[in-house]
């Protein structure tokens, strides 16, 4: 018999949605009756919420739906419960001026290193509320899709040693934290393949929080959990992609799931690869209704 979760924590583009751009009504129909049965639903996305649902995600749902549900946006910077049907941020990450300013000349930096020492090109995304999202494949654009593409993480990989980049995204992810001491900040770094972010916190700290605020509310247990995401792929040796940052100490017991369908990259240990990408996932959410 399936598994009944009182909470799912998913990512958003590549496992509820196809992109930011798709249709949401799907997703939307397979959520809302689990809502209605109070189970609690949490959406963890690197992006900000005026992407999710086109900003406007609680015109989908009741305000009684709502209140069983939660966003975890930015890579860690904000964390959503909903108060009388609108999105009200209960904790942040945001850092003052000087320390995200620090972050730009830490990414700065690391653009200049690379091009300077290994001619190697980026370009710098700098409008994020904590971090930056350094381009390592300046020529690969992802159009409407912006979640790993199998083929980046070869391509990368080739670009990289034709630099002569021996170390690797393990030499970047150095490279971060060395920077990022002689700004005295304590950077986390993680990457997808096409893109280094560099910031100060990461989707550990946004299911986290939310994790401890269901528990506040509701009491639920850490292995009454179950987080899906398409990006646990590995992206090098002990790198994996950013949804596995959803396992941390306090949620490890929870229940791990790979809608990816990328086969030519290891997972981590405790991820269950079930491929199949959104419809996948969809067909969880709609499984988990009545089940017990």
């Amino acid at each position: 018999m399936l598994k009944k979760y009182k909470a799912v924590f998913f990512d958003w583009d590549g496992t509820a949605v196809m992109s930011r751009k798709a249709p949401v009504e799907e997703a939307v129909k397979a959520m809302a009756p689990l809502l209605d049965e109070g189970v609690k639903l949490a959406v963890i996305s690197g992006t900000t919420i005026e992407n999710i649902a086109g900003g406007e995600i609680e015109k989908y749902f009741t305000a009684r739906q709502l209140e069983n549900l939660y966003l975890g946006l930015g890579r860690g910077a904000y964390n959503y419960a909903f108060k009388n049907g609108k999105p009200w941020c209960f904790q942040d990450m945001i850092p003052d001026k000087k320390t995200l300013l620090n972050i730009h000349r830490i990414c700065f930096d690391i653009h200049v290193e690379l091009k300077e020492r290994y001619g190697f090109d980026t370009d710098i995304v700098f409008s994020r509320p904590n971090y930056c999202k350094i381009d390592l494949m300046v020529a690969n654009g992802r159009g409407d899709n912006l979640f790993l593409q199998e083929s980046e993480l070869d391509m990368l990989k080739k670009d990289m040693a034709e630099h002569g980049i021996s170390g690797g995204l393990k030499q970047l992810m150095e490279l971060a934290g060395a920077v990022g001491k002689k700004y005295q900040v304590a950077v986390v770094p993680t990457c997808d393949a096409k893109y280094l972010e560099v910031g100060i916190s990461s989707k550990s700290d946004n299911v986290d929080a939310i994790f401890g605020r269901m528990q506040e509310e509701g009491g639920i247990k850490p292995g009454e959990c179950a987080y899906w995401g398409d990006e646990y792929v590995g992206i090098e040796d002990g790198i994996f992609g950013s949804d596995s940052f959803m396992h941390t100490k306090i949620t490890e017991e929870g229940d791990f799931f790979d809608v990816s369908d990328i086969k030519s990259t290891s997972r981590p240990d405790w991820a269950k690869v079930v491929g199949g990408g959104v419809e996948s996932f969809l067909g969880f959410l709609r499984g988990q209704l009545g089940t017990g």
